[in-house]
């Protein structure tokens, strides 16, 4: 079985007037999402991205999937991405670092 292909995605909300109520209108469905994905063992790591006053203003997601078509069926279906709250994201393939312990 080949490896999971594992991304960072960084995604920075939009900077208009609406862009804390489109994140909070579908923060809920995302969170659940984010749940399902850990219980898959897809979500790594993740969280919001603060700005200096302790606002939401992006957010930060390592994630592993079966493959690309897996990852692209997620992302496409991510509520943070039909919601239109993400506006600015950057998607990177990356090896996360497991520490044996």
């Amino acid at each position: 079985m080949d490896a999971p292909v594992e991304y960072l995605i960084t995604a920075w909300d939009g900077t208009d007037a609406g862009a804390l109520g489109r994140r909070l209108a579908v923060r809920d469905a995302h969170l659940a999402g984010a749940q399902r994905l850990a219980e898959n063992g897809e979500l790594l790591s993740g969280g919001a991205i603060l700005d200096d006053d302790g606002r939401m203003i992006g957010s930060s997601m390592h994630v592993a999937f079966a493959d690309e078509a897996s990852f692209r069926a997620w992302y496409d279906a991510e509520p943070y991405v039909t919601g239109d709250v993400w506006r600015d994201v950057t998607v990177r393939s990356m090896r996360i670092f497991r520490p044996s312990r």
